[in-house]
Order: structure tokens, then C-alpha cells, then sequence
């Protein structure tokens, strides 16, 4: 399997940029070539070494990139396909500016505009005491029906469910020396129904 998603970094590669205001952000492409056949233990291995592989070189500019393979931003699809990673660091909630400290307020929004077609947003707060990360889906409402996202949020928590929770599965299994063939992406439900459909077992039909 081939894949390839565009993700966000910071671009504050070198030391001085770190604490320089300004605007550095950059789409990364992120191209994933994936065996089946692997275990999941040795697919985190190899993409976190194919992340920090990507992020040596973060501060290539994506229009080289592109230009290097004759695309351009508006014919590339990969590209409206996008995974992010925020962190929230102890240091953001505790902010100082010629003796007036600023304290971060949390705004509830009705909705969200999607920047991307399809986005995946892992958010993670290291001064919180729970070690959770919080996950969001962001999908364009042109493209994506709200019915269509939420079956989508529902396989891929059945997923992490598959991955992360052995007590979720009938034969609890150590998910590291399982290849990701086994895991499924279909609900329960839609394999149920798609079993009856082809033995006829549907009323309906």
C-alpha cells in the first residue's frame, strides 16, 4: 500500500528562529509505503523513522518538491489530505509580558472551517493530568456528509480499539507480532450485514 498525506510543522529548524515571532509554518508530504504483511510493532518502527527522515529535511521548500516532480499545490489531491499533531506544553498556560501575566481561556466554537478536505487533529496537553490525546475529525461539509464522518470516527475508534485494547477482542492478542492484515476496518455491524447479504440471510433481498 502506498500512501502519501500532507502534515504541519513548525519550520523553526534552526535555534534562533525559536523564539522569533512570525509565521514559519510548512505542509510537509508524508509518503508511506506499507507491506500488509508487517507486524504492527514494525510499522511504528519504520514510520517514525520515515517521519524523522522528513523532518531533517523540513526546511525544503513544497513547491520544489513539486516542481521537482511536475505538480503544482492546485493538481496535487494528497495534499487535502492532512494529519496534525499539536502539543500543549506546560509553558504555553504560563505567559508573562512586562510583568502581566496572560492566562489562557479555552473558546467553545460551533463549528470549525475546514482549511483541508479531509484533516485528522491529535492534540495533546502535557500539563493535564489524564496522558490522553484528544482526537478530531475536520472534513469539508461539500465533500463529506455528517453521517459519512461519523462512520468513519466509529472505524477508526473500533480500530484503535483493535490496536490498543486486547480486552476488546475475543482472542486478546499482543498487537505488536500481529501484521495489519488482521486488524479490521469495518464496523461489526457493516461485516454482519455484508455476511448476510452474500448468504441471503437479508429479508429484504
Amino acid at each position: 500500500t502506498d500512501l502519501c498525506i500532507g502534515s504541519i510543522n513548525a519550520n523553526r529548524y534552526r535555534s534562533e528562529l525559536l523564539n522569533m515571532i512570525g509565521m514559519f509554518v510548512s505542509t510537509l508530504p508524508f509518503r508511506a509505503e506499507l507491506d500488509p504483511h508487517w507486524l504492527f510493532g514494525e510499522i511504528v518502527k519504520y514510520v517514525r523513522e520515515k517521519c524523522l527522515s522528513i523532518l531533517e529535511h523540513s526546511h525544503y521548500p513544497l513547491q520544489h518538491i513539486l516542481s521537482g516532480l511536475y505538480l503544482t499545490q492546485s493538481n496535487v489531491s494528497f495534499l487535502e489530505t492532512l494529519f496534525d499533531f499539536i502539543t500543549i506544553s506546560e509553558e504555553v498556560n504560563d505567559l508573562s509580558w512586562n510583568g502581566v501575566n496572560l492566562v489562557q481561556i479555552p473558546l467553545d466554537e460551533s463549528y470549525e472551517m475546514a482549511k483541508f478536505d479531509f484533516s485528522l487533529n491529535f492534540t495533546y496537553n502535557s500539563s493535564l493530568d489524564d496522558n490522553q490525546l484528544c482526537c478530531s475529525f475536520i472534513c469539508a461539509s461539500d465533500l463529506f456528509e455528517e453521517r459519512t464522518v461519523l462512520t468513519l470516527s466509529q472505524r477508526f475508534t473500533y480500530l484503535c480499539e483493535q490496536i490498543f485494547s486486547s480486552t476488546s477482542l475475543q482472542e486478546p492478542v499482543d498487537t505488536c507480532l500481529t501484521t495489519i492484515s488482521r486488524l479490521d476496518l469495518m464496523l461489526p455491524n457493516e461485516m454482519k450485514e455484508m455476511q448476510d447479504v452474500v448468504f441471503c440471510r437479508q429479508t429484504n433481498i
